[in-house]
């Protein structure tokens, strides 16, 4: 059979050598079939060549990314707006004194992490029907939930119907009318609430969709909408400015209003357009369906991946190294990333702009990531590497931050803005693809990735705290505390790639010797399945 698609770009003797070994995967297990996402009521994966490939990989792009990105886009527009919405009145009329406003933006990101794990796993605890099912149950049904995975996720079944993203923009609108600081808390806290898991279960998604090395680009794709959002955040902010006065509310108000209904309407839309696990998407023919779920089951592993849940997938997540040193590596991004999100409008202003012009010049900066996030994407895919980009977007946090610490003309430290923003977001989807690339088998992908994100996500607490008013307008302790978190990705980033290469060496000279030795069938596929990515045949992503 055929494998990667022609838009992975990858080169021919590498295409070659993957045609090889899913091709002696797919003979070798025929005596030893294994359920995979629903392939037992699907007829035989066909033979495609690599146009008819790239078609399906295209005619699948078309259905999921366009909604997805445009559900991430609203979410990061919903949570990061109220920087803008600072520049229009929102400290003044709601009596924001001292550390008030940094607090409001905490009070978002603890109720976030701590319910996204939660979020995550119950994509794996019902049904299409919204019924709990047992671990032992747990198998192809479990991902008909995939379309509900930005809904409520701890509420009983029978109120699972309305749609979490019609949820947190209804708390958005709800949120320009707030009259108090507790208020204001206590709807952020909410928000926090109500977006948490759909970025994991996202990731987790396209993950069931996309074979590994063709990830990055439609995390991308879709993570891209985050710096798309940081523009639009700015001209719509701009936009809506003219409108204070209205209804006796001022410009803020109207931000939060009308973004929130925007976000009412695309999750509306989301709940139709979505479809479930390959098995039983009706836009794809039964053999198509087949092929899609061919290419993921034995993507990682020569004797496909397991589908059942057990204690041991959660025990490994939990006790392998390379998912805590991810999370380091996912900190040292995300906290410079939240950092220039949440206070880019307040340092622009900071250099003497009027709030309206400050709104404006918070545009280009994200224009340019949003571009070189693609770019970062599209080659990582085809080069198969992921840490050289996310070394540059370090690189260019570094140079970003040591130019805005300094006393250097305000001219000079907006350019400094465009490598903090372009590093942060550009680097990001690869921060998330590599642990999802180099974690094997479906339960502990999910669960590390759970971890990964949810954990992670706490330094956006300590990116909310870090930029005070009082030490505007250089916030050396801002710059400097997000200097720290870009030097822990520069150590911690090496010593993942050293570890990774050293493994890989390792099996490959484990491999060479057994061949020497004529040694053959050392574990059962079964064995081997359990073994995830400790398996001898499988080599970690750099």
């Amino acid at each position: 059979m055929s494998t990667h698609s022609p838009d992975v770009g990858t080169e021919e003797n590498e295409k070659r050598e993957s045609d090889l070994r899913l091709e002696r995967a797919s003979s070798s297990l025929r005596s030893d079939k294994i359920e995979f996402g629903g392939d037992s009521s699907l007829p035989p994966a066909p033979k495609l060549s690599p146009e008819e490939e790239g078609k399906l990989w295209r005619k699948i792009d078309i259905r999921l990314m366009p909604i997805l990105t445009l559900m991430y886009l609203l979410s990061f527009l919903d949570r990061g707006n109220i920087g803008n919405a600072r520049l229009q009145g929102l400290t003044s009329q709601l009596h924001l004194a001292g550390q008030e406003y940094n607090i409001a933006l905490t009070m978002y990101f603890i109720p976030y992490c701590i319910f996204e794990c939660p979020a995550k796993c119950e994509v794996l605890l019902y049904d299409n029907r919204g019924s709990l099912i047992l671990p032992a149950q747990l198998g192809p049904q479990a991902f008909q939930t995939i379309k509900w995975l930005n809904f409520s996720y701890t509420f009983p079944s029978d109120l699972r119907g309305p749609n979490r993203q019609c949820l947190w923009g209804i708390i958005m609108t709800l949120m320009g009318l707030v009259k108090s600081y507790p208020q204001l808390v206590g709807v952020r806290v909410c928000l926090g609430v109500a977006e948490a898991g759909l970025f994991p279960g996202v990731v987790y998604y396209l993950s069931i969709w996309y074979p590994r090395h063709m990830l990055q680009l439609r995390i991308g794709l879709f993570f891209g909408a985050a710096s798309l959002a940081g523009a639009f955040s700015g001209l719509l902010a701009y936009g809506i400015s003219f409108m204070g006065g209205t209804r006796g509310m001022l410009g803020w108000s109207w931000i939060f209003i009308l973004e929130g209904i925007a976000t009412v309407v695309v999750g509306l839309i989301a709940f139709i357009v979505l479809v479930d696990f390959p098995a039983t998407a009706d836009f794809l023919t039964p053999e198509e369906r087949a092929f899609v779920i061919w290419r993921k089951k034995y993507d990682n592993s020569s004797v496909g991946e397991e589908e059942h849940f057990e204690m041991r997938h959660l025990r490994a997540a939990v006790s392998d190294w390379q998912v805590w040193l991810h999370i380091l590596i996912y900190m040292s991004i995300i906290a410079p990333l939240y950092g220039i999100t949440l206070f880019l409008p307040t340092i622009i202003n900071s250099f003497g702009y009027e709030p309206a012009i400050s709104q404006l010049l918070t545009v280009p900066p994200y224009v340019v990531a949003t571009t070189v996030l693609y770019i970062f994407a599209f080659y990582s895919d085809k080069i198969k590497k992921r840490y050289p980009f996310i070394l540059a977007g370090l690189t260019f946090c570094l140079i970003g931050f040591a130019i805005n610490i300094s006393d250097a003309p305000h001219g000079v430290k907006y350019f400094g803005t465009f490598f903090v923003v372009t590093g942060s977001y550009a680097a990001f989807p690869g921060v998330v693809a590599w642990l999802g690339n180099n974690l094997a088998g479906q339960y502990k992908r999910g669960i590390g990735m759970a971890m990964h994100i949810g954990i992670g996500n706490f330094s956006g607490a300590i990116a909310s705290n870090i930029y005070r008013s009082r030490d505007s307008p250089r916030f050396i302790i801002g710059h400097g505390v997000e200097l720290m978190f870009v030097g822990i990705g520069f150590i911690c980033v090496p010593i993942a790639v050293i570890s990774y290469m050293r493994i890989n060496k390792s099996r490959d000279e484990a491999q060479r010797q057994a061949i020497e030795r004529g040694e053959q069938n050392k574990y059962t596929p079964q064995q081997l399945r359990e073994m995830g990515d400790r398996a001898p045949d499988f080599r970690y992503m750099l």
